[in-house]
């Protein structure tokens, strides 16, 4: 639908920031420039909000696309080229100027700049470059950019737009290249890889005399989830690989969302809970020492009842329960319920005093998890010690299991009740 050029400015901004919102990798933290007189705005981590809304959308940054013009068709995608949409562009000194009036009125604190592939990639990156260079240098601005890396663009041009920008980023879109070629022929994984080795090796060269550094807040890259058949053993081992070879400061995954009609598209959307466990399984990997090889086989997908942590747990029971007060910092780390903070919180506590399950209550470790996988000073409070099923009906079910077994152990006497005699008899 050609719009573009009887819209205005607003009316296009509008249009440009609807079709960026299915972007989620647009985290702002790790860049650290300050404020500096006679420029406008500072970057550091304080002055970044990392609030987002339901559908993914930072809300303190500008997220919009330079156009939403297309010359590929790809069919997950709302922009693609065969759909009949309203289209827009805007100019670089008009999002230059959409920033330094958002900015000088606090409703934002930096800017996430992408766009569609317009004419060819270059053509695209370009212009993304130009947007950066009038913003850092003629409106002397300070703050976050995020810019998105246009898979095929020149190496010289990637690289120009790193020495101003604090994070850039290439959207890897699907787990496999099978299902790349299946829903977006048009793009190929060499394309979308090149330029993430090039930008795991970037230097930042922004300010004369400053030694070379990463890119501040480094790389991150998106893919679709629940598109495609590809398992989240495939996707949380892709994950793995690209924290491994790319240096990724983040992956994110995006619930695929129906906006076309398609054979070869499902035609619900994923249940979102498997987002949210791909994100936990993600964690585990950057921060918990887990291997993508032990949480789950290439095959399946995760449980959607139990976190990842838990199921890797209840598979592995002959690990556990493990003493609090002797286990190693890498054990405690694998606890459920146990965070990283936590554990070494309880490292460092259990060197004055012996710890007790009212101690981990203090230090708010969520028992209702953690107390099937540890004992406190030789005590266990889980009733099903080697029974993964059990813990598991617990965990899922609101400790209804348990309360039911405790029940029957400490069951109320009555005095109609038959087998009072033979209890009282016991005595």
């Amino acid at each position: 639908m050609e719009l573009g050029k009887s819209l205005t400015v607003s009316e296009r901004l509008a249009v440009l920031a609807d079709g960026a919102k299915y972007d989620v990798s647009c985290s702002s933290s790790g860049s650290d420039r300050g404020a500096k007189k006679g420029f406008l705005g500072k970057c550091n981590i304080a002055g970044i909000c990392h609030s987002f809304t339901s559908d993914g959308r930072c809300v303190s940054l500008l997220k919009l696309l330079m156009t939403n013009y297309c010359e590929y068709d790809c069919v997950y995608c709302v922009n693609r080229r065969s759909n009949d949409i309203p289209r827009a562009r805007l100019e670089p000194r008009e999002i230059c100027e959409l920033v330094e009036n958002f900015y000088r009125r606090n409703y934002i604190e930096g800017l996430f700049l992408s766009s569609a592939v317009e004419k060819s990639p270059d053509y695209t990156m370009q212009r993304l470059l130009e947007t950066l260079i009038l913003l850092r240098t003629e409106y002397k601005y300070r703050g976050y950019i995020h810019v998105k890396t246009i898979p095929g663009a020149s190496a010289h041009l990637i690289d120009a737009a790193a020495r101003y920008a604090d994070r850039m980023s290439v959207n890897i879109e699907l787990p496999s290249e099978n299902s790349l070629k299946l829903l977006a022929p048009q793009k190929k994984r060499e394309a979308i890889t090149a330029p993430m080795k090039q930008l795991a090796v970037m230097t930042d060269a922004r300010e004369p005399g400053r030694p070379a550094v990463k890119i501040p807040a480094g790389q991150t890259t998106q893919m679709i989830i629940g598109a495609t058949p590809d398992t989240d053993g495939q996707i949380i081992r892709l994950s793995q690989a690209l924290y491994g070879g790319f240096k990724m400061k983040r992956v994110y995954y995006s619930a695929y969302t129906p906006v076309n009609l398609n054979t070869s598209l499902p035609a619900l959307p994923p249940d979102l809970r498997r987002e949210n466990r791909l994100y936990q399984a993600d964690w585990l990997l950057r921060f918990y020492n887990f291997k993508a090889e032990e949480l789950l086989p290439t095959e399946n997908d995760f449980a959607l009842d139990i976190d990842p942590k838990t199921g890797w747990a209840l598979m592995n029971l002959d690990k556990f329960p493990v003493e609090i007060n002797s286990a190693p910092y890498e054990a405690l780390l694998r606890v459920p319920g146990i965070g990283v903070r936590n554990a070494y919180r309880i490292m460092q506590a259990r060197k004055f005093s012996t710890l007790t399950f009212d101690s981990l209550k203090k230090m708010r470790v969520v028992l209702p998890r953690a107390k099937y996988f540890i004992t406190a000073n030789g005590e266990y409070q889980g009733l099903f010690a080697d029974d993964a099923e059990k813990i598991r009906a617990c965990l899922t079910d609101g400790d209804k299991l348990l309360l039911e077994a405790k029940t029957a152990r400490y069951e109320q006497i009555s005095m109609f009740d038959t087998s009072v005699s033979i209890i009282y008899g016991e005595f």
